[in-house]
């Protein structure tokens, strides 16, 4: 039987990920790897930080703090909220690991003695006030394109054109804004040119079985022919060179990221990990769109060369782009719904964002994410109709038959509906299977809850609720078949929903054996009847209905923290133009001067402080999101201006009064908003 290695594409520890990366990579990567796992196959599921590369560099600059603290904060925020949403990698590493850079080191050496790369000697821009070669993303000018003043020197983000440095009209440099200058430098190059006809030609074409917007990027990458790219860049952070006389020199990221999934197989199976990089193993990668050229052309190259029984991908099943409200998600905008805010505002939601981003997979071509349609997905179905099934199911039976599994009828009166609806359910679990084979995870979340649609309409037809009042042993039939479902609903949820699956395990009593899982998985086959008599556990309601204060809040909170299109990177929100507004409206403001009493860190909560605030009225309790801007010690003590009368709002479930006053600048520093010299607390501010 084959190993499988399936890796998800490491996200950039420069920030939080966010729900366009779930939809795009680790969603249909989690539920995969469940899938497999449950019928029996022998799988690793890897991941890591990409801690590497100019976006980091970029931040840190920003921040005036070293590449190496903004990789270890975020690796930690990525890292957690994967765990919060119930991605289940074997192991989550990180490039800056020693293993990594020993790996990725080892990687190139190999092939340089085996004489791959080409040693040149090109002009790069040089910024001679900063002292460096500039890589891609730090230089911008005009694209060539759409004329966006704003664009990279890798690539546009307001049309999307891949460039180069030397395409850009008026470069400057994004460290000092000068006009930079050309430079000789050597690195090392890659000749993809050579390789194409060698090699990736015969290995895309080949690949008749990979999604249609995979292949058709890679056919035009060949089409417009290959060329040699440098594998190093003149950097100083990353992975040296391992060469003589190349200080200042690092492999391109793109070189040695995808390394990271062999280092972090290294590093989780040390004396093995060379079986699930070699021989029967299937390499599957889970990425967006963004990343096909790298996981399609560059990586399978690489390991092409490398040889010594080192396997090259055998699916890429990449998505497109998730889109949000009518709009790209743009990072450098903050238009996006961050993964870890929302486990911390929508605590115990994890699987119905599970289930409406399942929903609108992005598999084929960009879909669309809006506040109104995880409301309506999660209200009309995980609520009206999974949700609603079981609990009817485990309501009536603690009503009727005392929490116990009651005893079934044969050749009873609602024998044939059974019998249809098991069949109904079969076909159901069989067009799921094959759904998750094709990598076609949207229809398979539509036939399981297809199943729990089944369930409901035997339920209505059977209407055991009646009957019981005429023939009790009728009854019981219609409730223990509907347990039965209930059992297949055990199996089916876990790779898609796995915290439902958990629930459901509590309320049928049910540790489900492995033999039945992958009799379920592996072979198709519907779940046996639980035996009469078996207890069940308490019933609980599996989801909760999102309220229309809820999405108004979190539409609210998009608007409130979008920021300009300029088409660069960077500019954290400035001071706002807003409409004007009369006097009367800034009377309402009851702006106070408050001393903060106590400062502490909000459990589970990345960005939250909890303050106490001393006022002329008592003590109040806000929490602040500057957790990340300062450590409660540099907060206790200070006097703030606090907006006193704002309606309350509970947040980890705590009651926040009002809010602080902060001023944020366009480095994203923020400051405090505070008298010039101490006032006795409550003073107003006018």
């Amino acid at each position: 039987m084959p190993k499988h290695t399936v890796t998800a594409a490491l996200p950039y520890a420069n920030g939080p990920v966010h729900i366009g990366h779930v939809a795009g990579v680790y969603l249909p990567a989690d539920i995969y790897v469940r899938y497999l796992r449950n019928a029996g196959k022998d799988v690793l599921f890897i991941c890591g930080s990409d801690e590497h590369g100019v976006p980091i560099t970029i931040r840190a600059r920003k921040e005036g703090i070293t590449p190496q603290e903004v990789v270890d904060r975020y690796h930690e925020i990525i890292g957690r909220s994967f765990r919060d949403l119930g991605i289940s990698f074997d192991i989550y590493s990180r490039t800056s690991s020693e293993t990594h850079k020993q790996t990725a080191s080892e990687f190139f050496k190999d092939l340089y003695n085996k004489g791959v790369f080409t040693e040149e000697v090109t002009e790069q821009y040089f910024d001679a006030d900063a002292g460096q070669f500039l890589a891609d993303r730090y230089i911008t000018g005009t694209c060539p394109v759409c004329a966006n003043e704003n664009a990279y020197g890798d690539q546009c983000e307001k049309c999307g054109s891949t460039l180069s440095p030397m395409e850009l009209k008026n470069p400057r440099s994004a460290l000092s804004g000068n006009v930079p200058v050309l430079k000789p430098t050597k690195n090392w190059f890659l000749p993809l040119d050579k390789l194409q006809t060698s090699f990736l030609n015969d290995y895309i074409h080949g690949h008749t079985d990979w999604k249609t917007n995979v292949t058709g990027q890679c056919k035009s990458w060949l089409n417009d022919g290959l060329k040699p790219r440098a594998m190093t860049r003149d950097l100083d952070w990353g992975v040296p060179v391992p060469l003589p006389d190349t200080d200042g020199k690092v492999l391109y990221v793109w070189f040695e990221a995808p390394i990271g999934y062999i280092s972090a197989t290294r590093e989780l199976r040390p004396g093995d990990w060379e079986d699930w990089w070699k021989g029967d193993t299937r390499l599957i990668h889970f990425i967006g769109k963004d990343n096909i050229v790298f996981h399609c052309i560059i990586f399978p190259a690489m390991l092409h060369l490398r040889g010594n029984g080192f396997v090259v991908p055998e699916q890429v099943p990449a998505n497109e782009f998730l889109n949000l409200e009518g709009d790209k998600i743009s990072t450098s905008r903050n238009w996006a719904v961050w993964l870890n805010e929302y486990l911390e505002e929508l605590p115990g939601r994890q699987d119905e964002l599970r289930y409406v981003l399942g929903s609108i997979l992005p598999e084929t071509k960009d879909s669309e994410f809006t506040w109104k349609d995880y409301q309506t997905r999660v209200n009309s179905e995980l609520v009206a109709i999974l949700g609603n099934f079981v609990n009817r199911v485990m309501v009536l039976t603690h009503k009727f038959f005392g929490g116990k599994v009651p005893t079934p009828q044969t050749d009873g009166p609602l024998q044939g509906a059974k019998d249809a609806t098991r069949a109904e359910i079969q076909s159901h679990v069989d067009d799921m299977r094959k759904a998750l084979d094709e990598y076609r995870f949207r229809d398979g979340l539509s036939s399981l809850m297809n199943i729990a649609r089944a369930g409901n309409k035997f339920l209505a037809d059977a209407e055991p609720w009646k009957t019981i009042k005429q023939d009790e042993a009728q009854a019981a039939d219609a409730l223990h078949f509907a347990i039965e479902i209930c059992a297949n609903l055990v199996f089916a949820t876990e790779p898609f929903l796995p915290f439902t699956h958990d629930k459901l395990c509590r309320q049928l009593n049910l540790i489900p054996m492995l033999l039945m899982v992958r009799h379920f998985w592996r072979d198709g086959l519907v779940a046996k009847p639980l035996p009469a008599g078996h207890p069940l556990g308490e019933p609980e309601l599996l989801f909760a209905r999102v309220e229309d204060e809820t999405i108004a809040m979190q539409t609210e909170k998009l608007l409130k923290m979008k920021t300009p299109d300029t088409g660069a990177e960077a500019a954290l929100p400035a001071a706002e133009n807003k409409p004007l507004i009369q006097y009367d409206d800034f009377a309402k403001l009851a702006l106070k001067v408050a001393t903060v009493k106590t400062a502490e860190k909000v459990e589970k909560a990345d960005k939250l402080l909890k303050l106490t605030l001393v006022a002329d009225d008592g003590e109040h309790t806000v929490l602040s999101g500057i957790a990340q801007h300062f450590a409660p010690e540099e907060v206790t003590g200070r006097q703030v201006v606090w907006l006193s009368n704002l309606a309350p709002r509970k947040m980890r479930g705590i009651d926040s009064e009002g809010m602080i006053l902060m001023a944020e600048d366009t480095d994203g520093k923020l400051v405090f908003v505070s008298p010039s010299q101490a006032v006795a607390p409550g003073s107003g501010v006018s």
